[in-house]
């Protein structure tokens, strides 16, 4: 018995000296291989590369503050982050500097998807184990189009999950975007309505569980809180909208009070109507969707500062139709109003649009996100330097990242794409993204399509 507690303690302690070190210095590995680094669970490691010297040659370079493209630009980078930005006479490349050359290219800052869903609808018989795949899977194609950071609006089921995929990518352990995430959403528990099983959206039948509902998912990790505060549509009386009103007023007001209490904020899915309107007089951060905004609503959105995140192609694809003629005979489609809605917020002087496309592995395949700016240009009457700085500059400022992320800038995260056209000419250029860097790493570089 004393053997084995020895033998017990001197694992205990073998394990704790093998968590302890960092790899590369100190005692020798006496295991296989390069002395390895550990990870949170004492695993060992492959190390991470050691931090490089990069620069970058721009043939034209995306400035996401003005709007405008700037010609033959190098950016300088350390690690992870920019040291160096300007044109190529004026900007001294580090002797010894790892040099890629995107001369005949557009370089434009990392994109931001403000609303995605990492992990697909949980479908009976798939595995916890297979669902966590899967949105790896997902994040890595986001990732792979350019979008180097996201932020995820619900788990499908998935519970907090999306905690560890976005922790798991902090930590370096797999590639993917910078993700801030929202776990389960919150739902209104209204009389008659179906139990949801476990891990889906959690539900409040009033002020007080709204409250402890809100303190419970920014505890298991929440950056930010999903709520549903106007459900789905139907048309009435000559083809007017009728849209369904969740969470009553004061239920909805402590959802977002609480939250901002605690340092975070909401994002609201809303098709419009009196949910609609509660959501922007209640201040919720984020408008989602809004298929009935007007004029009213979109100037009270500027007033409080609230941005407006409207999914254009998710929602404008042709399932809507197919929905509105079955429910409707073919009489009446939410497209149109929807569009016309988009069309108003971007005429709305300062109104904060952002770029979201709610890929969610269903009619909008991970990995395709550039179909929104196309169609911010072209069914919203964008321009396309508009609907990039949406993807960049907006996106970051509404993730409270602006001194991170979404312009190319001394001090930021060497966060950057190319493109091999010019996008402000044709925004389907973000469609053919071909060179992705996320923190000064590279994640895609496909020289083959290069002019």
């Amino acid at each position: 018995m004393r053997c084995i507690i020895i033998m017990a303690i001197t694992l205990c302690f073998t394990m704790a000296g093998a968590s302890a070190q960092v790899g590369g210095q100190g005692t020798p590995w006496r295991g296989a291989g390069v002395q390895p680094c550990f990870g949170i669970d004492g695993g060992a490691n492959k190390c991470p590369s050691p931090s490089l010297m990069r620069v970058i040659r721009a043939g034209h370079l995306f400035d996401s503050k003005t709007g405008t493209l700037l010609a033959n630009q190098v950016v300088v980078i350390s690690g992870e982050k920019i040291i160096a930005v300007g044109p190529a006479g004026k900007v001294k490349i580090p002797a010894g500097a790892t040099v890629t050359d995107l001369s005949h290219e557009t370089v434009l800052p990392g994109l931001v998807d403000m609303h995605t869903h990492m992990f697909n609808a949980l479908k009976p018989g798939t595995s916890k184990e297979t669902a966590v795949l899967l949105a790896v899977q997902n994040t890595q194609a986001d990732l792979r189009a350019g979008f180097t950071s996201v932020r995820d609006m619900s788990t499908h089921g998935n519970a907090y999950a999306d905690v560890d995929v976005r922790d798991a990518i902090n930590r370096g352990e797999i590639d993917g975007p910078r993700a801030q995430v929202s776990t389960r959403g919150i739902v209104w528990g209204a009389p008659g309505a179906k139990l949801l099983e476990p891990g889906e959206s959690a539900v409040v039948h009033n002020v007080e569980e709204a409250r402890a509902t809100v303190r419970d998912q920014i505890g298991h990790g929440a950056d930010w809180i999903k709520l549903f505060p106007a459900g789905a549509y139907s048309f009435g009386e000559y083809g007017k909208p009728v849209y369904v009103v969740t969470y009553p007023m004061p239920v909805l007001q402590a959802l977002i009070d609480e939250t901002h209490k605690l340092g975070r904020k909401t994002a609201c899915h809303v098709f419009g109507g009196e949910g609609q309107k509660n959501a922007i007089i209640a201040g919720c951060d984020s408008i989602e969707h809004a298929f009935g905004l007007d004029q009213e609503q979109a100037d009270m959105m500027v007033a409080k500062h609230l941005s407006y995140d409207p999914t254009l192609q998710r929602y404008t694809e042709p399932y809507m139709d197919d929905n509105d003629a079955k429910n409707t005979g073919g009489k009446y489609r939410m497209i149109p109003i929807f569009q016309n809605a988009v069309i108003l917020a971007s005429h709305t002087r300062d109104l904060k649009i952002t770029v979201g496309s709610g890929v969610d592995g269903s009619t909008f395949p991970h990995g395709f996100q550039a179909l929104e700016l196309v169609a911010l240009v072209k069914q919203a009457h964008l321009t396309p330097a508009h609907a990039i700085q949406a993807a960049t500059v907006n996106g970051a400022d509404v993730l409270g990242w602006q001194d991170r992320i979404g312009s190319l800038d001394a001090g930021k995260y060497a966060d950057l794409i190319a493109v091999p056209g010019n996008p402000l000419n044709d925004i389907t250029e973000l469609q053919r993204v071909n060179f992705v860097m996320k923190g000064g790493k590279v994640m895609r570089d496909d020289p083959v399509s290069r002019r």
